[in-house]
């Protein structure tokens, strides 16, 4: 697929959000940010430090963050790979930024008494909630587990909604909202969680599975965010074997490749919603691609 590069030089970029004004917004985890580019040049919008992850405009027009508190960074054939957590890694959280003033604040930091480990993505629904996976974070001899929650973005309602999973990272809502999609990075795995109402999962059978698996991507192929098609296709960034991978809702699924082992996202913009804006981590570029087909539309955007 022919790509045109708008940004290089990132550090590390992931999130990216296609704003109403032509300007994407996305993150950049190994330098904290929270990075505007536009018109070939890029802008810092707030400096977040830890590791800034997913990102997401919220009902409010604020941009909602997930940090994942920063990894240590490994420096392969000039290639950005990272690492297990960060040594002043303290938590994971959910933060609010300001766009007009690059203020920020932290909506959430814990469950439970229970501090979030590593915040990866994150989706807003139709009724302003905002669905989001902690992947963990990996420590010299042990993990975290992985779970999705929902949350009110006004800090007032946090509900873990499952648990004990292994690697959740992408999370994206189906065009009816009755399906939430999470890819799981290590399993290679696309997950569906039905959705009993706003916020609230349809109750697991006991002894059941959690979730229908869409498909399971075959060799070692690892997961990464996600987007959805206007159709109801799921479009997983795919690490080691780089590239996009579509799954369709019956499990059969395709794959573009694109010039980065970590191909990390996706977001799609534009008057008809068919430009595609990937991030290609390990090389530090933004890419803007035309897409077959049109990308769902986003509940909220400034």
């Amino acid at each position: 697929m022919q790509f045109e590069v708008l940004a290089e030089g990132l550090q590390f970029p992931e999130g990216p959000v296609a704003m109403d004004d032509g300007s994407v917004i996305l993150v950049e985890i190994a330098r904290g940010t929270l990075t505007r580019v536009w018109n070939g040049r890029t802008e810092v919008i707030a400096n977040l430090g830890g590791g800034p992850n997913g990102a997401a405009v919220g009902p409010d027009g604020a941009v909602y963050v997930c940090n994942n508190g920063g990894f240590q960074w490994h420096n392969v054939n000039g290639l950005l790979y990272p690492g297990q957590a960060a040594k002043d890694y303290t938590t994971g959280r959910i933060e609010r930024v300001n766009l007009a003033t690059g203020t920020f604040e932290r909506v959430y930091d814990s469950f439970d008494g229970e501090r979030l480990g590593g915040p990866n993505d994150l989706v807003f629904d139709r009724e302003g909630g905002l669905w989001f996976t902690d992947l963990g974070k990996r420590f010299s001899r042990s993990r975290d587990h992985s779970g999705l929650f929902h949350a009110r973005p006004d800090g007032s309602h946090l509900h873990r909604a499952v648990y004990h999973a292994v690697s959740l990272n992408g999370v994206g809502l189906s065009p009816d909202e009755k399906v939430v999609y999470c890819n799981d990075t290590d399993t290679g795995k696309l997950w569906a969680f039905d959705i009993a109402s706003p916020g609230k999962l349809v109750p697991f059978v006991p002894g059941g599975p959690r979730g229908r698996v869409v498909c399971t991507l075959p060799n070692h192929q690892l997961l990464d965010s996600l987007a959805v098609e206007e159709n109801g296709n799921v479009c997983s960034a795919t690490l080691l074997n780089g590239g996009i991978t579509v799954f369709r809702p019956d499990g059969s699924f395709e794959h573009e490749a694109f010039p980065d082992p970590l191909t990390t996202n996706i977001c799609f913009g534009g008057a008809d919603m068919r430009d595609a804006y990937i991030t290609l981590s390990a090389t530090g570029k933004l890419v803007k691609a035309r897409w077959p087909r049109p990308g769902l539309k986003l509940n909220y955007n400034a």
